[in-house]
C-alpha cells in the first residue's frame, strides 16, 4: 500500500449533463455514487437517452433533489428533482409540463426519464450510433481517423455497442470517473490558453496526487484505491468526446480543449473504475494505493488482448452505417 492522495472534491449529477452539484460527502456502492444520474433526457425522434454530446444546452441546466435521496434510490426509484432555467425558472419532474418546458428549451422535442428497473433492459437499449454520429460525438473533421476505443473490455464494448448507457445506470460507461489535480495542471500546461477546469470533465471524485507523474491515476489503473470506508478500482483511461470543449455557466467554448486532449494525451484525461467495497467517502479522505499487478494486467491490456479488442472493433466499424440518422 502506498499514498496516492487526497480526495478534494465529490460531485453528483442528478440528471444526465446538467449541471452537478458538489457534495462534502456521499455513500458509493456497485452502480457508483448514490442516487448520481437518475434521471436522463430522452430524444423523442430517435427513442434514446441523449446527452450534452449532442443536445449542449443540457449544460446550462442546474437540477437538485427536492429533498435528500433515500436509500433505495436508484434504478427504478428516481426521486423528484427540480430542474432550474438560465432564466431562473424551475420545474419539478412530477410537474406535467417539465417535457414540454425541456422541448421548448432546447428547441428539440425531449422527455425526462426516470432510470428504469433494471429488469426493464429494453429500456437501456438504443440505436446503433453511425459513423457521422461519432464524428460528431468526438469532434472530427471529415477525413480523422475514427477514436481507438481498444481500451475497452471486449464485454465492456459489447455492452456500450447494445445500449444506449449501462444497464441500471445512466453513466455512459463505468460507475465511476476520476481525475486528480495533475493531470488537469499537465494538460493546462500544454495548452496555456485554455481553462481545463474540472467541471468541464464531469468526475465523481478530483484527487490531489502530489508527485513526479503527469497523469497519476493512469499509474493506478489494475489497482485498488482504498478510502477510509470505500474502495475503487481504476480501470482504463477515460476516453474524450466534444463535450468538455462546449460552453457552460463560467466556461466559455473552447475546441482547443478537444484539440489538445487528442493530441498530448491519447484523446484520455482521468479514468473510469468500479466500486468493489461499498461504503461512505468524504471530502479529505487519504487515498491508499494498492498497485497494480503489472503481470495479471498487461495479459488484459497487453499487445494481444489489443489486437483482439482491435479485431472486435474493426469489425463493430465495419457493420456501422455511414450515415446521419435523419
Amino acid at each position: 500500500m502506498i499514498p496516492a492522495g487526497r480526495i478534494t472534491s465529490i460531485w453528483r449529477y442528478p440528471v444526465k449533463s446538467m449541471l452537478g452539484e458538489q457534495l462534502r460527502q456521499a455513500e458509493i456502492g456497485e452502480l457508483g455514487l448514490h442516487a448520481d444520474r437518475t434521471w436522463a433526457v430522452r430524444d423523442v425522434e430517435l427513442d434514446v437517452t441523449t446527452s450534452a454530446k449532442r443536445l449542449p444546452g443540457l449544460l446550462w441546466l442546474t437540477a437538485r433533489y427536492t429533498q435528500a435521496p433515500p436509500p433505495e434510490a436508484g434504478p427504478g426509484h428516481a426521486p423528484e428533482v427540480a430542474i432550474a432555467f438560465p432564466d431562473g425558472t424551475e420545474v419539478t419532474s412530477s410537474d406535467p409540463v417539465v417535457h414540454q418546458a425541456l422541448s421548448r428549451y432546447l428547441d428539440h422535442e425531449v422527455e425526462l426519464r426516470p432510470l428504469p428497473p433494471m429488469a426493464r433492459r429494453d429500456q437501456y437499449r438504443g440505436p446503433m450510433a453511425t459513423k457521422t454520429d461519432l464524428r460528431t460525438i468526438f469532434g472530427l473533421e471529415d477525413g480523422e481517423p475514427l477514436p481507438d476505443l481498444s481500451m475497452f473490455p471486449v464485454r465492456k464494448l459489447a455492452e456500450i455497442s447494445r445500449y444506449a448507457t449501462p444497464v441500471g445506470s445512466y453513466v455512459d460507461a463505468y460507475p465511476v470517473h476520476i481525475i486528480t489535480e495533475q493531470s488537469l495542471a499537465t494538460m493546462t500546461t500544454l495548452a496555456p490558453d485554455s481553462d481545463f477546469d474540472a467541471r468541464r470533465f464531469r468526475p465523481t471524485i478530483v484527487v490531489d496526487s502530489p508527485g513526479a507523474s503527469a497523469q497519476p491515476e493512469w499509474d493506478w489503473c489494475g489497482g485498488r484505491l482504498r478510502a477510509p470506508n470505500a474502495e475503487l478500482q481504476p480501470l482504463i483511461p477515460t476516453i474524450r468526446c466534444v463535450m468538455p470543449s462546449h460552453e457552460q455557466p463560467e466556461l466559455k467554448r473552447d475546441k482547443e480543449i478537444t484539440r489538445a486532449i487528442a493530441a498530448h494525451s491519447r484523446r484520455c484525461l482521468g479514468v473510469y473504475g468500479n466500486i468493489t467495497r461499498a461504503g461512505h467517502i468524504t471530502e479529505g479522505d487519504v487515498l491508499q494505493l494498492d498497485p497494480p499487478n503489472r503481470a495479471a494486467f498487461g495479459a488484459t491490456t497487453g499487445s494481444g488482448a489489443t489486437k483482439v479488442k482491435r479485431a472486435v472493433m474493426r469489425a463493430v466499424s465495419a457493420a456501422m452505417p455511414a450515415g446521419k440518422r435523419s
